[in-house]
C-alpha cells in the first residue's frame, strides 16, 4: 500500500526558532525571547530583562522574516506540498492584552500565506508556539490564570478572521502536553516562578502547571468552535509531544510503571483534546499530587463541543522505563529515560527508533480513530561544509528512510496518515538549548552558536534527496549518488 494521492509532505518550524526581527515592526518580547543562548550541557537562562552584552538567539535566528520569499522558493524547489510554521502572537497582540491587532503583523503573515500559495503550497500554522507574550507572564503568570483564555481567543479570532479562505489547517498549541513535565512550565505556558533562571531546572509548582493545561484545554476547544463558525472548511488539530515508552524488562513492576508515565504524558492531553472529556486515570495522579483543577461550570461542556478534527504529534525517539533508578538513562525530547540497547542514539543522546514511530501510529490511531499527520520527526545533527561547499548529511538521510519506511508499514496497517512534516526544514535554533549547532534542515544557514555568520542558505545533500522523496510520493528512498555542488 502507497501514500495516498493527495498525502501532503512538506516541512516545520516556529516563529520564535527561526523568524528573527524580535521586535521589528511593533512585535512585542515573547517568552523565547527572553531565552539566552545555551548548549547541551550548559542550560539557557530567563531573564526577566534583555540584558547588554548577552545572546539572545530568537532575536535574529535565521531572519525568515526579511527572507521569507527566499526561503519558501527553496521548499517549493523541493515540492513541499505543505508547510507548518507558527505565528508570533506577540507580531499581532504585541503584549497580548491590545484591544485591536497590529496591522503590520497581520500583513506579514498574509504575504508568507500567499506566498506559499503561489507555489500551491498548503499552510499549516501553529497559533501558538512555544512564545507566549512575555507581558502576559508578568502580569498573570502566563497560562496560570484563566484571564488569559480571552486573550488567546482575540488572538484567534484576528487571524481566523483576516486569513479565512487562505488557510485550511490550524493547531490550537504546540506539545500541549510538555506542560505535563516541569520545563513546559515556562516553555509551553509563561509560568515563571519565583526563583526561576534556569531553564532546564525551573521552580515548579505542578498545581499551577495542570490548572495551566486546563485553561489550555478550555481555550483549545473554544478556537476549534469559533474556527467553524468563522469557515466551516477550516479544520484545527491538537498537536503533542509523543514520548514513546518500554518497559525495560517484563517485570511487573515496568510494565505498570509505563503504563501510568506514558498516560500523563502521551494520552492525557490527546485523550481531552480529541474526546472531550477528563481521563478517570488522571483522577487518582491529582489526588496522589495534591492538585486540585479549578473549574467554571460550562468547562466540560465547552470540552465536549470543541473537540479538534485531527491528531498530530511530534516524533523523535522512543525511552524505557525501569522501576529500577540504577539503570543508565539517556536524553530525550523533554523527557529522558532507561537507554534501550538495541537501539544507537544521536549526537544528542537521543535515541534512533523508526520501528517506534509504526507502533506510535497504531497506538494513537487504535485509540483515536481520525486523520493524523507527523508534524515533527528528523536527526539533530552536527553538519559540516566540505571544502567545495557541499554537505553530505548521509547520516540524516538515512534517519529520514528508515522512518517514512515505517510510516509506509503503518499506512498498510490501516492508519489514516494524512501528512508528514519532518521538523526544522531548514536550520533554526533549538527550543531546548537555544543552539544552532544542533542542526535538523535540509538547508543549510550560516549561523553560528556565537551569534556569527552570513546567514546565507545551502542546499544540503538531503535537499535532493527530499525532492526525490516528495515527486515519488514516498516510493524512492534511496540514498543518491550525487550532490550538486
Amino acid at each position: 500500500m502507497s501514500f495516498r494521492k493527495d498525502f501532503l509532505w512538506g516541512g516545520a518550524t516556529a516563529a520564535n526558532q527561526f523568524e528573527g526581527a524580535w521586535n521589528v515592526n511593533g512585535k512585542g518580547p515573547s517568552c523565547s525571547d527572553m531565552c539566552t543562548g545555551g548548549s547541551h550541557t550548559v542550560s539557557k537562562r530567563i531573564t526577566r530583562t534583555i540584558e547588554d552584552g548577552i545572546f539572545y538567539p530568537s532575536h535574529e535566528a535565521i531572519d525568515f522574516y526579511h527572507r521569507y520569499k527566499e526561503d519558501i522558493a527553496l521548499f517549493a524547489e523541493m515540492g513541499f506540498k505543505v508547510f507548518r510554521f507558527s505565528i508570533a502572537w506577540t507580531r499581532i497582540f504585541p503584549t497580548g492584552m491590545e484591544n485591536s491587532p497590529n496591522e503590520s503583523g497581520l500583513k506579514f503573515y498574509e504575504n508568507v500565506i500567499d506566498e506559499c500559495l503561489k507555489y500551491n503550497i498548503e499552510p499549516l500554522i501553529t497559533i501558538s508556539h512555544y512564545e507566549v507574550p512575555f507581558a502576559l507572564t508578568e502580569k498573570y503568570n502566563g497560562w496560570a490564570s484563566r484571564e488569559v483564555i480571552d486573550l488567546y481567543m482575540n488572538y484567534c479570532e484576528a487571524i481566523f478572521t483576516r486569513y479565512k479562505g487562505k488557510v485550511k489547517y490550524w493547531l490550537t498549541f504546540n506539545e500541549i502536553n510538555s506542560a505535563t513535565m516541569p520545563i513546559g512550565g515556562f516553555l509551553s505556558q509563561g509560568i515563571l516562578n519565583e526563583g526561576t533562571t534556569d531553564f532546564t531546572n525551573q521552580v515548579d509548582i505542578p498545581k499551577l502547571r495542570f490548572q495551566g493545561l486546563h485553561h489550555q484545554f478550555v481555550a483549545s476547544a473554544k478556537a476549534v468552535k469559533l474556527a467553524h463558525e468563522i469557515d466551516p472548511s477550516y479544520k484545527v488539530g491538537c498537536m503533542q509531544l509523543f514520548a514513546t515508552m518500554y518497559p525495560f524488562t517484563c517485570n511487573p513492576d515496568d510494565i505498570v510503571m509505563t503504563q501510568k508515565d506514558s498516560r500523563v504524558m502521551n494520552y492525557f492531553c490527546g485523550d481531552v483534546q480529541v474526546r472531550g472529556e477528563y481521563p478517570t486515570y488522571m483522577n487518582r495522579y491529582f489526588r496522589e499530587n495534591n492538585i486540585e483543577i479549578k473549574m467554571e461550570d460550562r468547562d466540560l461542556e465547552i470540552l465536549k463541543d470543541g473537540c479538534v478534527d485531527f491528531y498530530t504529534f511530534s516524533y523523535y525517539m522512543s525511552i524505557c522505563v525501569s522501576s529500577d533508578p540504577e539503570n543508565a538513562s539517556t536524553g530525550g525530547n523533554i523527557l529522558g529515560g532507561a537507554k534501550n540497547p538495541y537501539l544507537k542514539s544521536s549526537d544528542w543522546g537521543w535515541q534512533i527508533d523508526p520501528k517506534g514511530l509504526r507502533y506510535t501510529l497504531n497506538e494513537i490511531y487504535d485509540r483515536y480513530r481520525i486523520p493524523m499527520m507527523i508534524v515533527e520527526n528528523g536527526l539533530g545533527a552536527y553538519d559540516k561544509k566540505e571544502i567545495n561547499g557541499n554537505i553530505n548529511d548521509d547520516y540524516r538521510i538515512e534517519y529520514l528512510k528508515e522512518h517514512i519506511e515505517q510510516m509506509k508499514e503503518a499506512v498498510e496497517d490501516g492508519v489514516d496518515l494524512i501528512g508528514y512534516t519532518p521538523w526544522g526544514c531548514i536550520d533554526l535554533v533549538s527550543a531546548s538549548t537555544g543552539e544552532m549547532a544542533k542542526r535538523y534542515g535540509f538547508i543549510y544557514v550560516d549561523k553560528y552558536d556565537d551569534g556569527s555568520g552570513d546567514l546565507s542558505r545551502n542546499r544540503k545533500k538531503s535537499f535532493y534527496w527530499y525532492k526525490q522523496v516528495i515527486e515519488s510520493n514516498g516510493e524512492k528512498l534511496e540514498n543518491i549518488e550525487t550532490v550538486l555542488a
